[in-house]
């Protein structure tokens, strides 16, 4: 019984050397074939020249396509009869066009006409000038003031879609008519 013991004590400390000479083995297989794949790439700076040139060779073709495409005649769909003219060409036809065409009037730019709070709790009479007039150049409310007088003849800035749709309450209606107003 003594020999069977001993083999097999032998055995399994084998089994565990044959182990891990077949893992080093493998690792070392693996090693040899990343090698021969990668072994062979280029790594000289002649490499990466040819890979400039490449790039120049097809940025080259690519902006004379471009320039092709910009400056020459050619069918886009000729059974549609759809063509490509050259942008120049393009450019005068536009400029034609539209020195031919009248603009189009503008409509009147409507105000949005709020009361102000401090005009609506003033006692003064209508005549008399406004309080924000009298006060001096340079206090805060000044710009305003200076707003407020400026002349009728200046256009103002076309008011917001939700100020146009929907006046102040207290407010006359806006006037509807398509004429500009006539200033005096």
């Amino acid at each position: 019984m003594a020999d069977t013991e001993s083999i097999r004590e032998i055995a399994h400390s084998r089994a565990p050397l044959s182990t891990w000479f077949g893992i080093v083995l493998l690792f070392a297989l693996f090693g040899v074939i990343v090698i021969a794949v990668i072994g062979p790439i280029p790594r000289s700076s002649d490499y990466e020249e040819t890979r400039a040139k490449k790039r120049m060779e097809n940025l080259k073709t690519v902006r004379e396509d471009a320039e092709k495409a910009l400056n020459t005649y050619a069918w886009v769909d000729k059974n549609k009869g759809v063509v490509r003219i050259p942008i120049s060409r393009a450019m005068e036809l536009t400029t034609t066009d539209l020195s031919k065409q009248k603009p189009a009037p503008a409509g009147p730019i409507a105000t949005p006409q709020a009361p102000s709070p401090a005009a609506a709790t003033s006692p003064a009479p209508a005549g008399s000038p406004k309080p924000a007039a009298t006060q001096p150049a340079g206090s805060p409310s000044a710009p305003a003031a200076a707003a407020s007088a400026a002349p009728a003849t200046q256009p103002a800035a076309s008011p917001s879609p939700a100020a146009q749709t929907s006046p102040p309450v207290g407010a006359p209606p806006a006037p509807t008519s398509a004429a500009p107003a006539q200033s005096p």
